[in-house]
């Protein structure tokens, strides 16, 4: 078993699929250097979507070499605390994983899990990571 299903298991949460839904972005380039990756709910699976947008950031991060790169995980409010802190961590270390795949020094990325998200935003927007890469 996995372990995101242990956890959820333990949570007594069950995992599943849920296919995206056809009006909502799973992920968007927000402009300003920030790269945004979308996941489902309970997930931290990379789509194709995703892995052109961590292949722009890592595109990005090329152009600065010597700029520090920061991968930033959220979960939306829902689940119990701890099960937030593992899927945020998890969602960022995935993006973390390609970022590195693409080329990018893993010295320069510095991860954060930030946990739930206030309220304020959607949980399709609360389920992401945030990529900051180049500039200073």
């Amino acid at each position: 078993m996995r372990p995101l299903a242990v956890l959820l298991a333990v949570a007594g949460l069950t995992a599943c699929a849920v296919a995206p839904h056809a009006a909502t972005p799973q992920v968007a380039a927000v402009p300003g250097r920030n790269y945004v990756v979308f996941f489902q709910e309970w997930s931290a699976a990379l789509d194709a979507s995703a892995l052109q947008t961590i292949a722009a950031a890592a595109g990005t991060a090329a152009q600065d070499p010597s700029a520090a790169v920061s991968v930033a995980g959220f979960a939306d409010p829902l689940g119990s605390v701890q099960a937030n802190i593992y899927l945020t961590e998890t969602r960022a270390q995935v993006v973390t994983d390609q970022l590195a795949a693409d080329g990018v020094a893993a010295a320069r990325i510095h991860q954060h899990a930030a946990g739930k998200v206030p309220h304020q935003l959607t949980s399709q927007e609360s389920r992401r990571v945030v990529i900051s890469a180049g500039g200073r």
